[in-house]
């Protein structure tokens, strides 16, 4: 899941980042309204988190403009504006919940669960392919109608397997989507957990899905034709 920070404090966008990213979320920041605004309104975010006083256009005013532009992203603000009138502000400018700082980040991250359960939060589809179901919005997966237990490491690149199936996937695409950062050619942390990920599918009996393409990546799906198919 992707979430966007709209937070002009770089210490607590930071803190955020940091602590979001190790719970597996995508994160991305904006330091400014305007900024923030035109990130948000792109679609491409499942949930904001957003502070109220901010340079360039402050939350409120960001809230009620990407309202208007018919957007139901899901926004938590996260601000230290606690008095009742400004919840109320938040709230009635589209808000689906107010955070005051300082917070608990554990209660945080259960407001954005909750958050994201509620109607009119996006969801992903179930992501099928053959016998092997995931299922974004529950954290399940499966194959052949057996459980897979999956970390959320192994969770997020089965995800983003399954949705670009049939495609070479190159090591630095998969560590990016996963890992939400650069691709250091040295480590072989991707190639670790892609073991891990096969070793699971294929432990009920399964056939090989996650094929290595030598000198690309990884393809997902069928095995690629051609010399370049390692197995």
């Amino acid at each position: 899941m992707r979430i966007l920070v709209v937070e002009d404090s770089s210490r607590m966008a930071a803190v955020l980042k940091k602590g979001l990213t190790e719970e597996c979320y995508a994160v991305d920041v904006a330091a400014d309204g305007i900024t923030g605004l035109h990130m948000a309104g792109g679609g491409e975010y499942d949930l904001v988190l957003l502070d109220v006083n901010l340079p360039g256009m402050d939350g409120f005013a960001l809230l009620r403009a990407l309202r208007e532009k018919r957007s139901d992203v899901p926004v938590v603000m996260v601000t230290a504006r606690d008095n009742v009138r400004d919840r109320i502000e938040g709230l009635d400018s589209g808000a689906d919940d107010y955070v005051v700082k300082p917070f608990s980040f554990e209660e945080l991250l259960a407001r954005i669960r909750a958050t994201m359960r509620r109607a009119g939060a996006r969801e992903e589809p179930e992501l099928r392919f053959e016998d092997i179901m995931l299922n974004p919005a529950r954290g399940h997966a499966e194959r052949g109608g057996r459980p897979l237990s999956l970390s959320a490491r192994e969770f997020a690149l089965l995800r983003t397997f399954l949705a670009n199936a049939g495609r070479v996937m190159t090591r630095a695409r998969l560590y990016e989507s996963v890992w939400n950062a650069e691709y250091d050619g040295l480590s072989n942390v991707l190639d670790v957990y892609v073991n891990y990920l096969r070793n699971k599918l294929e432990s009920g009996g399964g056939s090989r899905v996650i094929h290595t393409v030598r000198g690309r990546g990884y393809q997902f799906g069928a095995p690629p034709d051609g010399p370049q198919a390692c197995p």
